[in-house]
């Protein structure tokens, strides 16, 4: 198997801590290799590392000659202000700002042609020539049609999904043999990132990812590799078999520790009877004993886990809120439409679906701070609510974790104790001179962390969490799963981590779309079963549907097409081979001198026709995709 990237003997250190102590690692083609680890653990500095963003201390990074490397970062191009072609052709370099400023020059010339702006095609035309990138147009294109999307639209306008998708784009462009993903499903709903996890599979591209989503590391890893403490330790790729060999790992690790800490403390306590009987000490034993207290020095111990404790407030009422036959909708789009529910006390409770659909909408409704259009709303008694904010609105990035928590307070009171604020923070794994930091110098992960720690020192008796796992590493998330199954409350939940999801909700609230809201009895993977049974249940009672669905399936499935449809798929290869060579043409006029000696009206007519030619092409192709 061919070998892309090998770290030999590689260490890292901000401050006292190595992040990368001698670390060893091989990644070799067609590998989907998951980097998991504590937050703060060195992940992203490891990956800058293999990307060569960043030196190490010490030790070798080799990588295969002429290593094709492309990253997909962990934030989104929300403020991104160029067109998609633009965005995705920046992941080809200088070629691609040639190309994207040929788009873009092709574009305006078919509607605003200039001599001057003439003059720029003639000169960019002889670059990209002389850089022979003509291929790299059709790649990009290709890569365009395939993730369907528009080239000429502004990445800022697009839903997270879409920018991801963008960002995904402009990764895979360059054809990279080894592809680096910083927590790809952030901000993804569940539809988005089940799109992501095919096209992963599919791309044949090696992969080291780091991710929290348990699902998703289950569906695409062959290999897990763990961050801790600054060693790197490889492991096969089934994660539910990593969790047991690790526990193993750690007891055995525990095991060893106690019996050097016994043996050491065995040589202690004779080197102190030595002094006090002034004895003659045996010297090699005595520099056995200092370098078994050096040993116990440097010692890096397992990082304590968070232990979090919700601070519950007496019970609300057995009815925690009704609502019947509720409207909401704006911009003459219908949210909700004529939904009733009963949440009873105890009930754990998941919205599910895509981003957009309404979930926060009817949130707020059901929390009594949004009136709905129609229909009733009634609210139970004695509500205590404490309500996770996934956009992070209630930290004030000037104040330090201390004053974010304890407002003023040096103690803090949970479930009827008094606990210091340092104290309590530790719990929530922040030391006491991270505690004095100011919120805007967090990672994401501590951010969370505090959110959580501010959550939990409300007395509640109704939680509401939205988006709670993003940042989180995956040791706190199933903590985190434990206290929620432990919390006598209730909980509403918005998330997309479809493991969570399954692991701590009694219900699931789905949104459908168009209006439509249905509940269905336990997790995400229960909804679907229940989906797909309620399916063939109809099927089976309607002969005729069953007809239809068998049909769709069939055209889907085996693409079994109509005459028309297969006289056009018949037809595509020459219609597309006819196109690419009226463009190859058409370029090749724009790439002569003499060219540019016509008529400015003729010139502008030329590039017209080339972006239709664009269009026509990209049209030709998703109609082959889909017939496929």
């Amino acid at each position: 198997m061919t070998v892309l990237v090998t770290l030999e003997n590689v260490s890292l250190a901000y401050g006292l801590d190595k992040l990368l102590d001698q670390v060893k690692l091989q990644i070799s083609k067609n590998e989907r290799v998951c980097l998991i680890g504590r937050n703060g653990a060195g992940k992203s500095s490891l990956m800058k590392v293999i990307e060569g963003a960043q030196l190490p201390d010490s030790g070798t990074v080799w990588r295969k000659p002429n290593l094709r490397i492309a990253r997909l970062a962990q934030e989104l191009p929300q403020h991104e202000t160029r067109t998609v072609y633009e965005f995705v052709a920046e992941g080809l370099a200088d070629i691609g700002q040639l190309l994207a400023a040929y788009h873009a020059l092709i574009h305006d010339l078919a509607t605003h042609p200039s001599d001057k702006q003439l003059n720029k095609l003639e000169k960019l035309q002889h670059q990209i020539d002389a850089k022979q990138a003509w291929q790299f147009e059709q790649q990009i294109n290709t890569i365009l049609t395939r993730l369907e999307l528009d080239p000429d639209k502004k990445v800022m306008e697009l839903s997270g999904g879409w920018q991801r998708r963008a960002a995904l784009a402009q990764a895979l462009v360059s054809s990279p043999e080894l592809l680096l993903l910083d927590e790809p499903t952030n901000h993804l709903d569940v539809e988005a990132i089940q799109w992501l996890e095919n096209q992963l599979l599919d791309c044949g591209v090696a992969l080291l990812f780091i991710t929290h989503d348990r699902s998703l590391l289950r569906k695409l890893a062959t290999r897990i590799i763990e961050l801790d403490r600054g060693n790197l330790t490889s492991w096969p790729g089934d994660y539910d078999n990593f969790l047991v060999r690790k526990e193993e790992m750690l007891h055995a690790e525990e095991k060893l520790h106690a019996n050097f800490d016994k043996k050491l403390m065995q040589e202690e306590k004779w080197i102190r009877q030595g002094i006090k009987a002034r004895r003659t000490r045996n010297e090699g034993r005595v520099r056995a004993l200092e370098a078994m207290r050096r040993e116990r020095l440097i010692r890096r111990e397992v990082q304590g886990k968070a232990t979090f404790n919700l601070n519950e407030a007496e019970k609300s009422g057995q009815l925690v809120v009704e609502v019947k036959n509720i409207v909401f909708g704006f911009n003459d789009r219908l949210l909700i439409n004529r939904f009733s529910t009963r949440i009873m006390r105890g009930d754990r409770i998941a919205l599910i679906g895509p981003n957009g659909i309404g979930k926060s909408t009817l949130l707020n409704i059901l929390l009594g701070n949004l009136e709905p259009q129609a229909g009733e709303v009634h609210l139970g008694t004695k509500l205590k609510i404490a309500y996770f904010d996934q956009l992070r609105q209630t930290l004030d990035p000037e104040k330090t974790v201390i004053e974010s928590v304890g407002e003023g307070s040096d103690t803090i009171e949970i479930n009827g104790q008094r606990k210091h604020i340092i104290s309590y923070l530790n719990d929530f794994l922040f030391t006491p001179q991270r505690a004095m930091t100011p919120v805007k110098a967090l990672s994401g992960g501590e951010c969370n962390r505090l959110l959580l720690a501010r959550l939990f020192s409300q007395p509640s008796n109704l939680l509401v969490m939205d988006e709670p796992t993003n940042d989180l590493d995956i040791e706190t998330l199933e903590l985190l799963e434990e206290l929620i199954e432990q919390y006598q409350g209730t909980l509403l939940l918005v998330s997309h981590d479809r493991a969570f999801v399954d692991n701590v909700v009694t219900s699931t609230i789905v949104f459908a779309g168009n209006g439509r809201i249905e509940e269905y009895v336990g997790g995400y993977q229960d909804w679907l079963r229940q989906r797909d049974s309620s399916l063939q249940a109809t099927r089976t009672s309607n002969p005729q549907n069953d007809t239809h669905e068998a049909t769709k399936v069939r055209h889907t499935q085996s693409k079994k097409l109509s005459f028309k449809e297969q006289r056009e798929l018949n037809e595509l290869p020459g219609k597309i081979e006819a196109l690419e060579a009226e463009q190859a043409k058409l370029q090749q006029q724009f790439a002569s001198t003499e060219f540019y000696k016509q008529d400015a009206e003729v010139i502008a007519q030329a590039a017209a026709r080339l972006k239709q030619l664009e269009d026509e092409l990209l049209q030709a192709y998703k109609k082959w995709d889909a017939f496929g």
